[in-house]
């Protein structure tokens, strides 16, 4: 791929500015340039940003409907009433499921709770899970990472005596649904002061609220903070603001004192031995959990999630581990299969999206499909199959472009769709796909921006070799977890040779592993270069390069730095 690099010079006061808080941060000049572009401008701010306190946490109760619906969960524990705890099947809502349930059955035991099935009922709230809470005495719903759109089932449920309380983070139709409360910071006449929770962080702040009300200690919550950052990886919400605090707590929880549904998984992946990070959970556990909604259902993994017993939940994890390599196969092979069909669109270069349907494809795996493309072809995608009779699909997008908005501006053409600016999903009559697709594609053409539609890299700061060392990485490692809205840092350094030593390696020898040297300092330096072997036979000519890279610690040498190159260009 040819990435446009991206780089502003910063000005002397922007300088002088970095030099200042190095000074009372202790860290590199250079670090200290990138906090501008976080948020951070003043010394008290970087006290914030480099200590995140949980008890910066926002009062929960500044939540819309908040105080409504602690007061219906108490009023159904002093009923005695059956509740039962409701949420999609994806990491967000299996992590959010997991976390209310395992919360409240601390203080109440007629509590259960219910994923629906992907195939069988779809995404939300379903008649069928209606239907279930109904005949089982339920009288409470809490609903996490769905429910904003379902108007017409929570009618339903109210008529058959069921309550409702929402928790999502999706954005809401100007008609809400007739819940008992509305737990939503994306809803129109939001007052709450953070916007981005992820499913699972409304439900953290739901829980946090309820225990106000009942004086329980905030610690009791803490150990639940390993799900929230597991959510907030894996729904790719900006990490920063309170998010920025729950992720950060939640991996200090993961690291130190996992649940054992999530120590499992880390022992399945080959994790344990190694600290976790951002990247961890959405390479690796993230994609294990939502194995068993794509390929099964996704109460397996809320029961894992929620296991206490050591043995069982390592059974459970070796399952969902198998659902995860039969994902990985059909990931390859409708991968491969869509990008044989985009070939044959016509007039593909021209256009600005992807729209693609095949009747036969996985539902369960075609959001990953669509993600594969808006990466391969940098433009919004939309992958569709065939369930229940309709045509039914995933959108993906591209960095500052809002894919949700574009969905719905075809509303009209639409059964059913949700989602937020990076993902939405979506359900049509089949008979509309090709309408659905120029309507799109108008509306993509007319609203994105030109640079929308290159591949591009940010780059965060020009360094030389002589001051990339371990004590370096350590400070950057001060700006993590690492996510949107607090992007892994990338630097560029110019003029670079091969030491001589670089060598093409991978089972296909498509990457590059360097040994490079700039000429201001002595320095050798490590990198490697995935999927850029093409650039092996310039590398060797002996000739200077520029590369672009993250910094990263050398996992087979501890105590030094490796970079992670991501774009290696020719001096001109």
């Amino acid at each position: 791929m040819n990435y446009k690099w991206n780089y502003s010079q910063p000005t002397p006061e922007e300088t002088a500015w970095a030099e200042q808080i190095a000074v009372q941060q202790r860290i590199h000049p250079a670090l200290a340039q990138l906090l501008p572009a976080r948020g951070v401008t003043t010394q008290a701010e970087a006290n914030k940003f480099f200590r995140p306190q949980l008890t910066d946490l926002h009062d929960p109760f500044l939540m819309d409907d908040m105080q409504l619906a602690v007061n219906r969960i108490n009023l159904a524990m002093g009923r005695k009433e059956r509740i039962l705890v409701y949420g999609d099947y994806d990491v967000d809502g299996c992590t959010a499921v997991a976390l209310v349930f395992k919360f409240l059955r601390q203080y109440y035991s007629n509590v259960d709770f219910y994923i629906p099935d992907r195939y069988e009922e779809g995404y939300g709230i379903s008649k069928k899970g209606v239907d279930y809470a109904a005949e089982t005495g339920v009288r409470l719903i809490i609903v996490l990472d769905c429910g904003i759109k379902a108007v017409e089932e929570i009618s339903y449920a109210r008529d058959l005596g069921v309550d409702f309380i929402i928790c999502d983070h999706h954005v809401p139709d100007e008609i809400l649904p007739p819940a008992i409360a509305i737990l939503n910071p994306k809803r129109q006449d939001n007052h709450y002061p953070y916007t981005h929770l992820s499913g699972c962080g409304v439900g953290f702040k739901l829980m946090q609220a309820f225990a106000l009300s009942n004086g329980i200690e905030f610690n009791k919550l803490i150990p639940l903070l390993d799900l929230c950052a597991v959510s907030i990886a894996s729904d790719i919400v900006p990490i920063m603001g309170e998010n920025r605090i729950l992720a950060c707590h939640g991996l200090r929880c993961l690291n130190s004192n996992p649940s054992i549904g999530l120590q499992a998984i880390i022992e399945m992946c080959g994790l344990a031995d190694r600290e976790l990070s951002i990247n961890d959970i959405i390479f690796k556990i993230g994609p294990r959990i939502n194995a068993s909604g794509r390929m099964q259902n996704g109460r397996e993994a809320v029961e894992l999630l929620v296991e206490k017993d050591y043995a069982a939940a390592m059974e459970r994890a070796g399952r969902i581990n198998l659902y995860n390599e039969a994902r990985k196969d059909l990931d390859k092979q409708m991968t491969e299969e869509a990008i044989e069909l985009v070939k044959t669109v016509p007039g593909l270069e021209n256009l600005r999206s992807i729209v693609i349907y095949n009747e036969a494809w996985h539902k369960g795996v075609i959001g990953i499909v669509a993600s594969r493309l808006t990466e391969l072809y940098y433009r919004p995608a939309v992958v569709l199959t065939r369930s229940e009779g309709m045509a039914t699909g995933s959108a993906r997008s591209v960095a500052g472009f809002d894919v949700y908005r574009a969905v719905q501006s075809c509303a009209d053409l639409l059964e059913n769709f949700g989602g937020h600016t990076y993902a939405a999903g979506l359900t049509m009559r089949a008979e509309n796909v090709e309408e659905f697709s120029r309507r799109f594609e108008a509306y993509v053409a007319e609203h994105i921006l030109d640079e929308q539609t290159e591949a591009f890299l940010d780059i965060d700061g020009v360094l030389d070799f002589k001051d990339v060392n371990f004590e370096f990485y350590l400070q950057l490692k001060r700006f993590g977890p690492f996510g949107p809205g607090n992007a892994r840092p990338l630097f560029c350094t110019h003029r670079v040779y091969d030491y001589g030593t670089s060598k093409v390696v991978g089972r296909g020898q498509e990457h590059i592993k360097l040994e490079l040297v700039d000429d201001k300092s002595n320095n050798v330096m490590n990198g490697i270069a995935f999927g850029q072997s093409s650039q092996a036979r310039y590398i060797k000519t002996k000739r200077a390069f520029d590369i672009c890279y993250a910094i990263e610690e050398n996992t087979h040498k501890r105590g030094e730095v490796q970079l992670q190159i991501e774009d290696i260009r020719p001096c001109e």
